[in-house]
């Protein structure tokens, strides 16, 4: 036996939820096994022999895995450099990273190690043994004040005020809108860039519902680049509960426990603040959370939700063009609970929020065929599709950390480790990234970008040994880019 909060395999100590569903008791080590080792009893809470894992033990191909991480990234660093040299346009001065060498320390360091050492020492455990109504607060707190403490390592002023205040950012855009049924209108009208009069950067780059967030939070008196930012902040760092959340509705509580942690110290935090892809990833996550509570319900609060969770999924589309493939997420969840009255309902939710936008004179296609000039016309013109088509998974590999490499390397080694709905919405996740890769539509600047898949691959973690090292790897990947590394998002 282990001692308590330190479980040999992660998640199968026993633990008494405060739900209904005793998930932890369905589990646990197995007596019969020999000395040192602890019996892995099939998926997380599931029942089927599977092998013994050593205690305390990570295997060769766990480190094989994260040495061919870091070859990759040596590899696109190596690559890109030698681009820069004969001349190409990445427009990156650190690649495969949009960000340039500057070690520095900030305000943000101390809380940002404490957060960490807090984080690895104690996380696994109060995962393991909360009830469910204080875990998840917590969770979004710790989540919160890691995410800000990165921030801040590079001041306030710059670290959060200017992020998403700058010529190319959403709020330099926001004195323009008198109106915002007018903006909506002709929001189309100011896309293209070949013309006086024409959106921002992110502002064009994007459909109007980012853009509509910071015009209502200017309008609420939350504008200013200081309180956008924290606001920002705050919804992205609520996506490792809501991916909790989700887990947890399709029978797989355990898995969520384990996986919580990862959550929190998930090294894309560095791009959460503050970068508005974090609040999209937030949304989508809470659409599928929603829709998973729902389609696992019964009653009027199970209509709720799933109406809820539509809203929050068709307004995904409305974000951001790319989200488009986060509807692999829920299409995972459907497949799994097989509910269509949910579907139904998530359904009308999406499309009341269609519906809504292309009456006040937005039409999605057009603002997309739009884009897609302007982007052909962009940098990404001069990126190399043969570069970026594998070095965006090195780019990628930042915002992720080793932790998630060795645990979609066990997830893949043993098909059957992880409950079928945790294993399915991992598969939707890696299929929205392939896709955007291949499709050439993300060139670069992935380790933002793709946030709204990257925190869903946390998952497979739940299946690592010794989680307190693999949290520590994951915590000093985010400190090691923020502190040597000033990044743009």
């Amino acid at each position: 036996m282990t001692r308590s909060g330190d479980p040999v395999f992660p998640g199968i100590r026993a633990h008494e939820p405060d739900s209904a569903r005793p998930v932890g008791s369905r589990t646990g080590p197995d007596a019969s096994a020999a000395p040192g080792t602890a019996r892995r009893r099939g998926p997380i809470g599931r029942g089927g022999p599977t092998g013994d894992i050593p205690a305390g033990d990570i295997p060769t191909g766990d480190i094989t895995v994260v040495a061919a991480g870091v070859v990759l990234v040596v590899a696109a660093a190596v690559v890109g450099r030698m681009l820069l040299a004969g001349g190409a346009n990445l427009l990156l001065p650190f690649p495969p990273l949009l960000a340039q060498w500057l070690p520095h320390l900030g305000p943000g360091t101390p809380v940002a190690v404490a957060t960490a050492v807090a984080v690895v020492g104690w996380g696994p455990s109060l995962a393991a043994t909360l009830p469910w109504r204080r875990l998840l607060p917590l969770a979004w707190a710790a989540a919160s004040v890691w995410t800000l403490a990165l921030a801040l390592v590079d001041g306030w002023q710059r670290g959060v005020v200017e992020r998403l205040s700058s010529g190319e950012e959403y709020l330099h855009d926001v004195p323009r809108v008198a109106s915002v049924r007018e903006m909506l209108a002709t929001f189309t009208d100011h896309i293209l860039t070949d013309q006086p009069v024409h959106w921002t950067t992110h502002v064009g780059a994007h459909p109007p519902g980012a853009f509509l967030v910071y015009v209502v939070l200017d309008r609420v008196g939350l504008g200013g680049g200081g309180a956008a930012g924290v606001v920002t902040v705050l919804i992205g760092a609520s996506a490792c509960a809501a991916v909790a959340v989700t887990l947890r509705a399709l029978d797989a509580e355990a898995v969520a426990r384990v996986a919580l942690p990862f959550g929190v110290l998930l090294p894309g935090a560095v791009w959460v603040g503050v970068s508005a892809d974090g609040m999209f990833a937030a949304v989508l996550a809470w659409g599928v959370a929603l829709l998973a509570v729902g389609a696992t319900g019964r009653g009027v609060r199970a209509d709720a939700a799933a109406v809820t969770g539509g809203v929050l999924l068709g307004s995904t589309l409305y974000l951001s063009y790319g989200l488009a493939l986060g509807l692999t997420l829920p299409a995972a969840v459907l497949a799994v609970t097989r509910r269509w009255r949910a579907a139904v309902l998530t359904g009308a939710g999406a499309a009341a929020v269609a519906v809504a936008f292309t009456m006040a004179g937005f039409w999605w296609f057009t603002g997309f065929s739009h884009v897609r000039v302007i982007y052909a016309a962009s940098i990404a013109a001069s990126r190399p599709y043969s570069y970026f088509v594998w070095a965006d998974l090195a780019a990628f590999s930042f915002a992720v950390g080793p932790a998630v490499w060795a645990g979609l390397r066990r997830a893949g080694a043993a098909p059957r480790a992880l409950p079928p709905a945790a294993a399915l919405l991992v598969l939707a996740a890696l299929a929205a990234v392939v896709a955007a890769d291949l499709t050439g539509l993300s060139k670069a600047e992935v380790e933002r970008i793709w946030l709204p898949f990257a925190v869903w691959l946390v998952v497979p973690c739940a299946l690592l040994p010794r989680p307190r090292l693999w949290l520590t790897a994951q915590a000093l990947l985010a400190l090691a880019v923020n502190h040597l590394l000033l990044t743009v998002w």
